[in-house]
């Protein structure tokens, strides 16, 4: 999987110089562009839809025939697009959706004492940069044990005083809780959630996020992220396939 990531990256890289002149270009783009797979916020308006991309903003499907594909208001996608047209209407670009593949989407979540226990704290495998925040969402990819039986639980949390949440640091503090309820197969396959932080009072003066997490590789961890330097997390995720992951 990893090596068909550095081969899609290289494809990546030669295209992207392609897009980017396209940007200055009256002509347009070519059939030919696509990006690599962006995440995107879809938004639903009357009986059609739109994609708030994370990286290039509002963005119009021509194509409709997505194979049966039912929209819903704020889910989040992984979608890969050949641009058509910049600046249509009131969209920053008309496109052509060639992959959209609906991502696990939910919000932030307090912790208590009473429910400590059902969020669980079993070790969550998560490479290197598989976490990222954009577009108002913390975007999480991981590799899970499947279970046999039941979905494993994935919840980003926020403790229930606001003096651990917010504190002096500048900092907000959240934690990342696996419940796998001890039902694992061994086999693996990719996961992937996206978590919405608009309920988070994130303001101006906000550095950045520190997440807790249980790694399967290093234990208990905590990492930062600086919300002015957002990062994208989906240099990996190409032929990335979620069709099997039992999560909720």
């Amino acid at each position: 999987m990893r090596k068909l990531h550095w081969l899609f990256m290289a494809i990546c890289l030669a295209v992207m110089p392609v897009l980017q002149s396209c940007d200055d270009d009256d002509d347009g783009f070519s059939v030919g562009d696509f990006t690599p797979p962006l995440w995107a916020t879809v938004r639903v308006t009357g009986n059609a839809f739109y994609l708030d991309c994370d990286v290039w903003g509002k963005l119009w499907p021509t194509n409709v025939n997505l194979g049966g594909y039912e929209p819903a208001d704020g889910q989040r996608v992984l979608t890969v697009f050949n641009p058509l047209v910049k600046e249509y209407g009131d969209f920053d670009y008309a496109v052509n959706i060639l992959r959209l593949q609906e991502v696990l989407t939910k919000e932030v979540e307090e912790l208590t004492p009473e429910n400590d226990s059902e969020f669980g704290n079993d070790p969550v495998f998560i490479h290197k940069g598989d976490i990222g925040i954009s577009g108002g969402y913390m975007n999480i990819i991981f590799l899970q044990n499947l279970p046999s039986d039941t979905k494993h639980r994935i919840s980003l949390v926020r403790p229930q005083n606001d003096a651990e949440l917010y504190a002096e640091d500048g900092y907000i503090h959240l934690e990342l809780r696996y419940n796998n309820y001890d039902d694992l197969t061994g086999l693996r396959v990719y996961g992937a959630v996206s978590y919405n932080l608009n309920s988070l009072d994130i303001t101006s003066e906000t550095k950045g996020i520190k997440l807790k997490l249980n790694s399967e590789v290093n234990d208990e961890v905590e990492l930062t992220f600086d919300l002015k330097e957002p990062g994208d997390n989906t240099e990996n995720v190409e032929n990335l396939d979620l069709s099997k992951m039992m999560l909720e």
